[in-house]
């Protein structure tokens, strides 16, 4: 009883700091640190070997750590090329005194909104920023032509620049140096993207491919075996609450600058945390929303998944990884994608014969424990419903289409019989007008011969006259 009332995978805040309690967010890609101690060990870890690496050559073999040895002082002495092209000598220089038109420059920087990436560009074009534009430059190109570096120096060295960049901005609120560092690191990592991204000289194409195989291979994993909140089987669900959230991880892979990749991971947290509220009725906390997180990293399978989150590791500002929001997310994005790589049969309450039925093929999770099978259910019923009510559609129609070719004949046959008797009427109109004719000149013939028989009457009459007359 108390397994099924448990929620999610448990993982307590404290897991997700910093091993040395500097109160950021640790990463399992840092061995538990933050990027700041991290580094800092990683430094003096490389620092160390520096100074006792020549005392340990005498009385063992010297030919590979010689190799090494020269190899390493090649890459430093590139890489303090790298910093001489970029400041003009072995260190960066101090920043110096801001003049007016400095002034006026940061107060034009101050006034971009955030996330007005247009807006910083136009800025960095003016006279004013030829300067920063200037180091950009330099960086960008020079970054280019030693893209060879192994990629950890690079990233070394981009973190550099992200330190130097932030002294011009420092007259600013600690706000407003986030944001121009945001639109900084957009601008150079926009551009670099083609050379760092999944570099030659680490094995992050090979892992992205074993990654993909193990995701593929727990394709099986439900819901119900992850603890995560699904709706109810008798609440109506027409597509995977979780959708959106697959979407936004999906789309971290087109994307260029870490900054933008952390927003599609943000994007899908919280996704995740409306997908878990719309599906139950109390709110999601935590666990909750870890265990929804990796159903949908499982679900979605997002390509190149861990070339990506190295690249957010290496180029990334370190405020954005190790606090706020989008580091908390990332950190739970590596804390999923660490289970899935160590993911067991305990974990999900099964047992290790179980777990090996159902990796080599020979299990599928039952239809009473899997909601996702159950809303595929509830689907195919709709389509049906669909197909149905679509055939008595299709049947309404074809019986509309008869009723109005009977209208049509039925109309056709009333306009031939009306044209029918339209004719004979005319045929009678004609007689009677031919009647009416011959019958009128008749009539005229017989008073015209009245009229001359009348007036040879008159004629004789009068010429009886003349004759008596002239016989008087």
């Amino acid at each position: 009883m108390a397994a099924e009332q448990q929620r999610g995978i448990r993982v307590t805040q404290a897991e997700l700091l910093c091993k040395d309690a500097c109160g950021y967010y640790g990463n399992p890609a840092w061995q538990g640190f933050c990027s700041k101690c991290w580094r800092e060990r990683t430094r003096k870890a490389e620092a160390d070997r520096q100074e006792t690496g020549p005392h340990n050559d005498a009385g063992s073999p010297l030919t590979f750590s010689k190799f090494e040895e020269k190899k390493n002082m090649e890459k430093g002495r590139k890489v303090n090329t790298m910093r001489r092209l970029f400041w003009g000598g072995p260190s960066p220089p101090k920043r110096p005194e801001s003049s007016e038109g400095q002034a006026a420059t940061l107060k034009a920087y101050q006034s971009i909104e955030p996330g007005d990436f247009t807006s910083f560009l136009k800025l960095l074009r003016n006279p004013s920023s030829q300067r920063l534009q200037s180091r950009c430059t330099a960086f960008l190109n020079t970054m280019e032509a030693y893209h060879g570096l192994p990629v950890q120096k690079q990233s070394d060295l981009v973190q550099d620049f992200y330190q130097n960049i932030a002294v011009h901005f420092s007259s600013l609120s600690e706000v407003q140096v986030s944001q121009m560092m945001e639109h900084m690191e957009k601008l150079i990592m926009t551009r670099l993207h083609k050379w760092v991204f999944c570099h030659d000289s680490c094995d992050d194409e090979v892992k992205d491919l074993a990654l993909q195989r193990r995701i593929r291979s727990l394709n099986w994993v439900t819901p119900h075996m992850l603890r995560v909140p699904f709706p109810d089987e008798r609440a109506e669900v027409v597509s995977d609450p979780f959708l959106p959230a697959i979407t936004a991880i999906i789309e971290m892979d087109a994307k260029r600058a870490p900054q933008d990749k952390l927003t599609c991971v943000c994007k899908c947290s919280q996704n995740v945390f409306q997908a878990l509220s719309s599906s139950n009725s109390e709110p999601a906390n935590a666990d909750d929303y870890l265990s929804g997180l990796i159903y949908v990293v499982l679900k979605a399978n997002p390509p190149r998944l861990h070339s990506n989150m190295q690249y957010v590791i290496r180029f990334g500002l370190p405020h954005s990884l190790m606090a706020g929001e989008s580091g908390y997310y990332f950190t739970n994005l590596c804390c999923a994608v660490a289970f899935i790589e160590k993911l067991d049969g305990p974990a999900l309450n099964l047992s290790p014969e179980e777990f090996e039925g159902y990796m080599q093929g020979r299990r599928a999770p039952s239809k009473r424990g899997s909601e996702r099978q159950q809303m595929a259910r509830e689907t195919q019923d709709q389509l049906e419903d669909l197909k149905s009510r679509q055939e008595k559609v299709d049947q309404g129609i074809n019986a509309l289409k008869e009723q109005l070719q009977h209208w049509v004949q039925s109309v056709k046959a009333q306009i031939d019989e009306v044209t029918s008797q339209s004719a004979l009427a005319q045929e009678e109109i004609k007689a009677q007008s031919e009647f009416l004719q011959s019958h009128s000149v008749s009539t005229l013939t017989q008073a015209d011969v009245k009229d001359q028989s009348v007036l040879l009457l008159d004629g004789q009459e009068s010429n009886n006259n003349t004759c008596l007359t002239e016989a008087e």
